[in-house]
């Protein structure tokens, strides 16, 4: 797994690239925190390189989005493949999360 964040606006955007699963859950654990700590945060996650998720991957973003929420914040996932979207829907997180297509258009909805 590769994370590329980067910050948009006013939007922290973090791009997860492979396998998204209990090895590499706690990283992308510990940069959620971080961008989730302020009240406000606006936070994207894009999926759109990611090619599998776990139980403990869905269990990362579920918190990361209710301490934004808590906070005042948004949050929001992106470019979810096929297989990927199919856990969400399968899960029924895909009710429960904010999921645009791509990124330029979760980061003109964040951003305004």
């Amino acid at each position: 797994m590769e994370m590329k964040p980067r910050t948009v606006g006013n939007v922290a955007v973090l791009a997860i690239e492979g396998r998204f699963d209990a090895n590499t859950a706690p990283t992308v654990q510990q940069w959620l925190e971080q961008a989730t700590a302020m009240p406000g945060a606006r936070v994207l996650v894009d999926l759109s390189a990611t090619t599998f998720v776990d139980s403990t991957a869905l269990a990362t973003l579920v918190s990361a989005m209710k301490r934004c929420q808590q906070g005042q914040g948004a949050f929001a996932l992106c470019g979810l493949r096929r297989p990927v979207l199919m856990i969400f829907e399968l899960t029924r997180l895909d009710k429960a999360f904010n999921i645009f297509v791509d990124a330029d258009h979760a980061l003109a909805v964040l951003n305004s």
